[in-house]
């Protein structure tokens, strides 16, 4: 569903793009090309600052939302995820927060008033709050990171970590192909 937003915004939505029927996009949201939002998804940008403004969300090309994932701003701040990266089943994205290219978060995860560098990986459960992840780290799973002194104890993605998550996307864009073919079936 797509919807405004009480100060009038309204999604932009690629035509390549695939938006779940059952996804809500609400306000200031800017979906790119070939981007993959799954079932019960959520991303609404409605929250304005003491100002009356708001940023928006951007999910930039070949990325890919999937089920039951929330993105949403506080007070006007924005989220930015890049191209080519994966928000896994129910993690929760929440602004201000930028996600950088070729990112992988994992299923349950929380992002909050953060930024994950390109091509990191963040896996499932964990929490990443209040902290910059440089390019290329690796988070495990059930990880709290709630500073850039927690990541002291983290290392860089391997290449099978990032295999992984490049078959996440690939698989992913596969799946934006085949639901655009057989849309006008349900």
């Amino acid at each position: 569903m797509i919807r405004r937003n009480p100060n009038g915004g309204l999604p932009v939505v690629h035509e390549t793009a695939f938006v779940d029927p059952t996804a809500i996009l609400c306000g200031k949201v800017v979906v790119r090309e070939n981007v993959f939002i799954g079932p019960y998804a959520v991303i609404r940008a409605d929250e304005v600052d003491d100002d009356g403004q708001m940023e928006p969300i951007i999910i930039g090309a070949g990325s890919n939302i999937q089920d039951g994932v929330v993105v949403h701003c506080k007070a006007g701040g924005g989220v930015v995820i890049g191209n080519n990266s994966s928000i896994a089943h129910r993690s929760i994205v929440h602004g201000p927060c930028r996600v950088g290219d070729n990112v992988f978060i994992g299923f349950n995860s929380v992002l909050f008033n953060c930024t994950v560098g390109d091509g990191s990986v963040v896996r499932h459960n964990s929490v990443v709050e209040g902290c910059n992840v440089p390019p290329g780290f690796y988070i495990p799973s059930t990880s709290n990171v709630h500073s850039d002194a927690d990541l002291a104890h983290i290392g860089p993605v391997t290449s099978d970590q990032a295999g992984f998550s490049e078959s996440v996307a690939q698989a992913n864009h596969e799946l934006v192909k085949g639901y655009k073919r057989i849309r006008n079936e349900f």
